[in-house]
Parts: structure tokens; C-alpha cells; sequence
């Protein structure tokens, strides 16, 4: 199997950050072109729109990210999309499929399998969801 177009979430926590290297390498080995994805929730409260992402922009997140491969010498680009919240991995499967994705790289924040079961995590519904395979980081 050949991974020629890669899908890497990045949400802007610490914990995501361990996804970009292994994102990084396994694009190197297939000289393959990375898709980097940030997707903001964002919901509206007494008429304001209200952002329940980090601090950090959204396009600051998806920019060191796709700086990163691109220094490495990949193609790289970087799609940003902004969700109802619990939409999150509807939309990380969407983008895959739009993309034509052969694997997605994403990070898990840690928890067990039982609790990620329990509680539906972002990564448990990718896995479950996703039309290609999914290699999750923790």
C-alpha cells in the first residue's frame, strides 16, 4: 500500500503536537502530499458568534504546521473549517473524502481505548468513520 496523499488534524494542543513528526516522516518515505486540517468549533450565545477553539488563530496552527513539511521539501497545503461543536469528526472524514486521502495522522489526547469508547472521542469516530486507514498518535 502506497500513502500518496496524507490528512493531518491539528487541533493546537501540546498533545497534537507529537502528530506533525510522525505526519512528517511517513510523508517523507512516500514523497507524499500532506493535507494539514484545523477544524474550529464555534457555536452562537445570546447573538454573538463564540469561538471554542484555542488562543491560538486558526491559521497560526495550520501555518506552523504546513511550514513544517514544506521545509522538509513537501507539497503541503493547509484547509481550515469551521464547525457546530460535535461536528468535528464528520468533518475530519469529509475533508478526507474531498481530498482523496490515503491515510489520516491524527492524535489522540491519551485516553484508554475503554473511556475513548465511553465517550466517543474525536479519533474513535474517525477510525470508525473514515473510508481510509487511520494511524493515531498518542
Amino acid at each position: 500500500m502506497t500513502f500518496a496523499r496524507i490528512l493531518v488534524p491539528v487541533d493546537g494542543s501540546p498533545q497534537g503536537g507529537k502528530t506533525v513528526p510522525v505526519a512528517l516522516d511517513l510523508a517523507r518515505r512516500y514523497q507524499a502530499t500532506v493535507t494539514v486540517l484545523h477544524v474550529r468549533e464555534h457555536t452562537k450565545y445570546e447573538g454573538s458568534d463564540v469561538d471554542l477553539g484555542p488562543e491560538a488563530s486558526a491559521d497560526e496552527i495550520v501555518d506552523a504546521a504546513v511550514d513544517a513539511f514544506r521545509e522538509a521539501g513537501l507539497e503541503a497545503h493547509g484547509v481550515i473549517r469551521r464547525v457546530d461543536p460535535g461536528s468535528t469528526p464528520e468533518q475530519i472524514v469529509r475533508v478526507a473524502e474531498e481530498e482523496r486521502i490515503d491515510l489520516i495522522v491524527m492524535g489522540t489526547r491519551g485516553m484508554t481505548e475503554w473511556k475513548s469508547l465511553l465517550l466517543g472521542g474525536v479519533a474513535n469516530k474517525v477510525v470508525h468513520q473514515a473510508h481510509c486507514p487511520v494511524l493515531l498518535v498518542r
